[in-house]
């Protein structure tokens, strides 16, 4: 059989709601790297957040981190890193203009460095994770490097509204992506970046052709990756217009969705 490119989101599409890989999916991903084939992370996450998962599938792979913003290669370093943070007056000009809408925080991160506008004990757990270097404080003040990432945290009824904002006002700067539940996250990346541009980054590293890579998603942060893919799977715990645009849907990924999939496919056993 001829060799693929396996790419995989992390929350809602690899891991189960426990953030965990089940024993039966990494059972699966390992046997379809002995066959040949050729699995990666994409994901919204920054590394630090996603390595400990790299690590036990045991890639030897790049990865897309940030949605794209960031393309690495952990074990290479030898390897054309791709970081193309989003510049920070264009940051400075959202912050500004959000301030009229109703957000719970913000937070900008310049690869793993961490600024977060107002102190909050839930981010602070899931921010520190990794060990970053955090800077709590007033966004304006405090950050003065290009982020690769803006977060913007909002209750869910003002979500949509700043999204529209942020739509009309600096579409022609940013791409925004809005994180699944339980956090109600509008995540900010430079113009034209996505998993999908990532991904065709390391695709031709590798020589494979698009025709070759599956990919697996849940979210909207997924969409042009699914679009882009030969083969583009949703997790049925997914959005419905991630399956529309979808070639095949799979279980949840709590009923081991990728596993499923790929033994069929790839024919494992």
């Amino acid at each position: 059989m001829e060799k693929h490119l396996i790419v995989l989101d992390l929350d809602g599409t690899l891991l189960t709601d426990e953030k965990k890989i089940s024993e039966k999916t990494k059972r699966t991903l390992l046997k379809a790297k002995e066959a040949g084939h050729q699995v990666m992370i994409a994901t919204g996450r920054p590394f630090r957040s996603s390595s400990i998962y790299y690590n036990e599938l045991m890639l030897t792979t790049p990865i897309v981190n940030f949605n794209g913003a960031l393309v690495h290669h952990p074990k290479n370093k030898s390897w054309q890193m791709v970081h193309s943070p989003m510049d920070i007056r264009v940051v400075h000009d959202v912050v500004d203009s959000v301030d009229k809408y109703q957000y719970q925080n913000l937070i900008a991160e310049v690869m793993d460095d961490v600024y977060i506008h107002t102190e909050d004990k839930t981010f602070m757990d899931i921010f520190n994770m990794g060990d970053p270097n955090v800077l709590i404080g007033n966004l304006r003040g405090n950050l003065n490097d290009d982020p690769t990432s803006l977060l913007i945290h909002a209750t869910e009824e003002n979500v949509p509204g700043i999204r529209q904002h942020l739509e009309d006002v600096h579409a022609e700067l940013i791409d925004h992506r809005r994180w699944g539940a339980p956090f109600h996250i509008i995540e900010i990346v430079r113009k034209g970046l996505n998993k999908a541009v990532g991904i065709s980054h390391v695709a031709k590293d590798l020589g494979i052709p698009r025709d070759r890579i599956i990919a697996f998603g849940d979210e909207d942060n997924d969409l042009e990756m699914i679009d882009y893919a030969g083969i583009g799977v949703a997790m049925s715990n997914g959005i419905d217009q991630l399956k529309n645009i979808a070639n095949e849907v799979t279980l949840s990924n709590n009923e081991d969705g990728i596993a499923r999939f790929l033994i069929d496919r790839l024919k494992l056993k």
